[in-house]
């Protein structure tokens, strides 16, 4: 109806032919239907329409042909949007499973599968195929109508001019699939060289370090170069066979109207085809292969997307999988794993085919604190790795009571092992997430939210999949280690971490930290009353002249002249170091105060010195970090300002003046000593103070947290609020003394565990990277303490440590475990004296020996946390 409406506009409204009997009116929305004439005929009549005249004719259809192009436009509009929902959401489904499989990857898989190549199949891989699931299902039933609309118009029209359409359409739905065979050969070579360029390229990232150490950029540049090279050629040869396809397609394509024209024009000089018909069939074939060629097109669309999805199934090949059975959560199955441990005919093969255990054989009652001391080869690293189900390859039987440790469901697994071994693994977060990370199995209470927000959650993962609980969720399990709540269980983390060493570590971090005073007012409060107290004890003990405070109306020679000028702590970058140089209100702050002329002339002297003398001194000697204005790398630069000065002050240009002003708002007086500020130009400093906060008041800006003496400053770190000054730098030693007043405050104020539970929030970086080695050793030996599992297995966790500190280490960990089990890899028997009982491999057998009279283990001691301060506070 919609395609005939502008014949009906042109022909009865415009040009009249339904007033051509006279008529003023005539019906608009006339619906009638005419019965065919093998059905009696007749016409009946279903709605006799409005009468209107010839302009309201005109309009009505007008306003139909446009009721018909919203309609029009509204389906595509909702069938493309559908289209793309159902993509979505299948495309978050299958993501969402292939990380459920990245979970069920067993430890010996995860040996062998990349994960940079494991991201890109999850991220990049699959989304061609969510993108392709709308078009499996409208383009293929959508094109083949259109087609067979055209194909049986032509067989109406003249039967032999179809069979040929249909001849010629079936050469090309033979043909053309079988060459693109080659074109899904190269399809799957070309993303198996994309997957590796990708995971080598992570590879070198994640080992850039060794590159710059061994000097290796152009062995890597070369390595990638020859990978680009193979993927280059790949994608030469898919071009190449691509457009040769295409090419014949269009070639069949083209050889229709041939024989339309060819044979149709044969039938019609024997007057077996009118040349209306022949007219008609090749205005109906023009129809026709558009549609044949976007269903050829989606039929290489579908095999690529084929070829995409066999690629990824077979990265996550069964046999790398935990069965499906095990990964499920078994609450129910959860079984304490103490009673008789029993290993019958342990068999490890190495890589070579040598023996690493053959044959062995032990029992041990549970709980018992057990030694696997390590021959200097792999067996006991094994075993520890058997015995914390770290891995599978093995053949034997251990068993614990009446459970096979190989058929204990994961859950059980994750909540009563736990294994630490040489490389700690941390995700990105703060210590304490880290430190919790086995306590959050499951959610085990809602957080209330937006009803409206959480039903259409919910509704969308039970659409694709996804699990119903929220991340927001409350997942820490109190109950299991004890606590009441989040402050009871920060005190036995902190507990803890004291206990293994890190205690004054995560003292020094919440001294650097950072806390928001309205969320924590009451330790806010008691720190500006431990800032009063400590400028007491200063006092009281002739202890004045370490620490030089912050005072409205005095310089701080302590401090730079950038810090005496804003009295505050930049919270924008636009004030932060030499940006704070071309910061506009700034500059127009100390213009109006009369001190930009001066602190350029000062910048010209503190060049003049420093080229003076860094002149022939190789990058990275010491003076270039104590008098840290000029980087080496910046000499040449500064020479050549100086010489532009030294031609005359106007030749000077605006980035130079720029350059200059930057060097004197770093330059400490008391630490560099040149000599360059006298009391005059110190008291224009403080005076140009007030004019710099008057500037941004008014400019309304929020790029600096100004000083307060009595309020807290959430800018600036603990440790700062709490000095509100500077440590002088004229005092030897001052650092320690301070350092040792700010504790017995600290201590005296009862502030010890507020600050270390700031200091809980420390964050780690990516795999830990901002802790040593050493602090994530010891994260990582709390993260399994804490989840108090009946065994712990440790296969190197102590490496980073000295023989001294582990030894005091595994005094702790038998004292905490004297309930459970411990497992320890020891590399000699010095430490075994202490365990109960103790295995040594020897040929390939394991040699059971229980110790007669374990030493005996020390009296957990009292935490008195509050008693030890270490580090430098500032």
């Amino acid at each position: 109806m919609s395609l005939d409406l502008p014949r009906q506009i042109v022909n009865q409204a415009i040009q009249g032919e339904a007033f051509r009997d006279g008529n003023a009116t005539a019906p608009f929305l006339h619906l009638s239907y005419d019965w065919p004439k093998w059905l009696g005929g007749g016409t009946l009549e279903i709605f006799e329409g409005f009468q209107v005249g010839r302009l309201g004719l005109l309009l009505g259809l007008s306003t139909l042909f446009l009721f018909f192009v919203v309609v029009n436009g509204a389906f595509k509009y909702w069938i493309n949007v559908a289209k793309g929902i159902l993509g979505e959401r299948m495309l978050r489904r299958m993501r969402f499973d292939l990380f459920s499989m990245v979970l069920r990857f067993t430890p010996d898989a995860l040996r062998t599968v990349k994960s940079s190549e494991t991201a890109t199949i999850i991220k990049d891989e699959v989304e061609p195929i969510g993108g392709f699931i709308g078009d499996a299902f409208i383009t293929p039933i959508f094109l083949g109508m259109q087609a067979i609309t055209a194909l049986v118009f032509i067989m109406i029209q003249n039967v032999w001019l179809g069979l040929i359409a249909l001849a010629v359409i079936a050469v090309q739905f033979t043909i053309i699939p079988r060459l693109r065979r080659e074109l899904l050969r190269l399809g799957k070579q070309r993303q198996l060289e994309s997957r590796q360029l990708a995971g080598r390229i992570a590879e070198v990232q994640d080992g850039i370090e060794v590159v710059h150490v061994h000097n290796a950029y152009n062995w890597e540049r070369a390595e990638i170069g020859h990978r680009l090279f193979n993927l280059f050629s790949v994608r030469l040869k898919i071009y190449n066979r691509k457009f040769f396809v295409k090419s014949l397609n269009n070639f069949l394509a083209q050889l229709t109207p041939f024989f339309f024209y060819a044979i149709g024009g044969y039938f019609a000089l024997r007057g077996t085809l009118d040349i209306g018909q022949l007219v008609a069939v090749i205005g109906a074939y023009r129809e026709l292969p558009p549609p044949l060629k976007e269903l050829i097109d989606w039929d290489q669309q579908r095999l690529d997307v084929q070829v995409k999805y066999d690629q990824v199934t077979q990265h996550f090949a069964e046999e790398r999988l935990v069965p499906l059975h095990e990964a499920r959560d078994a609450a129910d199955e959860d079984v304490p794993l103490t009673g008789p441990l029993v290993a019958e005919e342990i068999r490890v093969a190495g890589i070579h085919g040598d023996m690493i255990i053959e044959g062995g054989a032990f029992a041990i009652d549970l709980p018992a604190s057990v030694a696997l001391i390590s021959n200097g080869g792999a067996a006991a690293g094994m075993l520890a790795r058997i015995i914390a189900r770290r891995t599978s390859e093995f053949s034997g039987q251990i068993r614990i009571g009446e459970h096979d440790l190989m058929q204990l469901p994961v859950s059980t697994v994750g909540r009563r092992i736990a294994y630490a071994g040489v490389d700690p693994i941390l995700f990105p977060g703060s210590i304490r997430d880290n430190l919790v990370y086995g306590l959050r199995s499951k959610p085990l209470g809602r957080i209330e939210e937006e009803k409206r927000e959480m039903d259409r959650r919910i509704a969308e993962a039970i659409r694709t999949g996804n699990p119903l609980e929220s991340i927001a969720d409350q997942w820490v399990d109190y109950e299991r280690i004890g606590a009441r709540d989040e402050s009871d269980l920060d005190r036995i983390l902190l507990d803890l971490l004291d206990r293994i060493g890190m205690g004054d570590t995560i003292y020094l971090f919440g001294l650097a930290g950072r806390i928001d005073p309205e969320r924590h007012m009451a330790l806010a409060e008691r720190v500006v009353e431990a800032r009063h107290r400590l400028r007491e004890t200063f006092q009281a003990n002739g202890m004045a002249d370490l620490v030089e405070p912050f005072d409205p109306d005095l310089y701080n020679s302590q401090a730079t002249i950038a810090e005496n000028l804003l009295f505050g702590v930049p919270i924008s970058d636009e004030f932060k170091g030499r940006n704070l140089a071309e910061n506009g209100q700034f500059r127009s702050a100390i213009d109006r105060a009369g001190l930009t002329d001066d602190l350029v002339r000062m910048g010209l002297q503190i060049a003049e010195t420093m080229t003076e003398i860094f002149e022939g001194l190789p990058p990275g000697h010491s003076l270039f970090e104590q008098f840290s204005f000029i980087g080496a790398e910046e000499l040449s630069e500064f020479a050549s300002i100086l010489r532009r000065h030294a031609r005359g002050e106007g030749n000077l240009k605006r980035e130079d003046r720029t350059r200059l002003l930057a060097l004197p708002l770093a330059y400490i007086e008391a630490r560099h000593r040149l000599g360059l500020l006298d009391g005059q130009l110190m008291a224009r400093i403080v005076e140009a103070r007030g004019r710099v906060r008057e500037v941004l008041a008014k400019s309304d800006s929020e790029g600096v947290e100004f000083y307060d003496p009595e309020q807290f400053c959430a800018a600036a770190p603990l440790r700062d609020n709490l000095l509100f000054g500077r440590v002088s730098y004229q005092v030897a030693n001052a650092r320690i003394r301070v350092t040792e007043a700010v504790a017995a405050v600290v201590r005296e104020l009862d502030l010890l565990e507020d600050i270390e539970r700031i200091g809980l929030d420390y964050q780690v970086g990516t795999a830990g990277r901002l802790l040593s080695p050493q602090e994530r050793a010891s994260v990582n030996l709390v993260r399994c303490l804490v989840k108090r599992p009946d065994i712990l297995v440790i296969d190197g966790a102590f490496a980073p440590f000295d023989e001294s500190r582990s030894q005091q280490m595994l005094e702790l960990l038998l004292e905490l475990l004297d309930q459970q089990s411990l497992f320890m890899v020891l590399p000699n028997d010095r430490q075994a004296g202490s365990f109960d009982v103790q295995l040594r491999f020897r040929d390939g057998q394991i040699i059971t020996e229980k110790t007669a009279a374990p030493a005996p283990r020390s009296a957990r001691p009292e935490p008195d946390a509050a008693q030890r301060v270490a580090g430098e506070v500032a």
